[in-house]
């Protein structure tokens, strides 16, 4: 399976951004799902997962602010993303876990996107 974000770009801080995270192969209805992201310097950052009976669950950083979703019938993940802040700039990557409906740990994603960059100013 390939994934494939969009949806990045750059905002003024209290602005929202929606990203989208197509998969094209095999379909990725019932599986774990998630959007990770890196800032420079960084390590790579959980930032939310869906599982396969749609529970959503988030990094404290973004509960409430940052909303993630899917659309099995488009083979689509969505990450919407509301009250941006400084610190939420980092490239965002799509990620899927076709092995299991549970979310497990970052390692067990065994499919990557290449990323989409969000940027946010002050």
């Amino acid at each position: 399976v390939q994934l494939v974000e969009s949806g990045g770009g750059s905002v003024q801080a209290g602005g929202s951004l929606r990203l989208s995270c197509v998969a094209s192969g095999d379909p990725t209805r019932g599986y774990c799902m998630g959007w990770f992201r890196q800032a420079p310097g960084k390590q790579r950052e959980w930032v939310a997962h869906i599982e396969g009976d749609g529970t959503a669950t988030y990094t404290d950083s973004v509960k409430g602010r940052f909303t993630v979703s899917k659309d099995d019938a488009k083979n689509t993940l969505y990450l919407e993303m509301n009250s941006l802040k400084v610190e939420d700039t980092a490239m965002y990557y799509c990620a899927a876990d076709l092995v299991s409906q549970f979310c497990r740990g970052p390692d067990d994603f065994g499919y990557w996107g290449q990323g989409t960059q969000v940027t946010v100013s002050s």
